[in-house]
Order: structure tokens, then sequence, then C-alpha cells
């Protein structure tokens, strides 16, 4: 893989997994505070772990960056 493409490959991963990230914090916020109070660690540790699962989907391809 040549310098160009491994940068467009590491923004759209990037990307990628910002946006799950966030989707897992609003899910994970919305289930603490049903259940009473929201539980910051398990918010932000389980964010982290979906942004890295994220990546390393990513390695599989990304669909944006098909020509």
């Amino acid at each position: 893989m040549n310098k160009e493409k491994l940068i467009k490959w590491s923004k759209a991963a990037g990307i990628r997994a910002v946006k799950t990230m966030a989707q897992t914090a609003i899910a994970s916020i919305g289930t603490s505070a049903a259940l009473g109070e929201v539980k910051w660690l398990l918010v932000l540790s389980t964010s982290a772990l979906s942004g890295l699962l994220s990546v390393l989907t990513s390695v599989a391809g990304l669909p944006e960056l098909k020509a």
C-alpha cells in the first residue's frame, strides 16, 4: 500500500471509528440512564472498544474507498 492510499484509508477508518464510538456512547448513556444513573466508566470503555473493533473491521476493506 502506498503512502497516499494509507492516508486515505487512515482518514476513512478514523471517521468511521469516531462515528461508531459516538453511536455506542449514545446507546450506553441511554441504557445507563434508563437503569438509574449513567456509569461513565462503562460508557467510555464500551465506546473505546467499539472504536478499536471498527478500525480492525476496516482492515477487511472500506466500501467508501472502492473506486
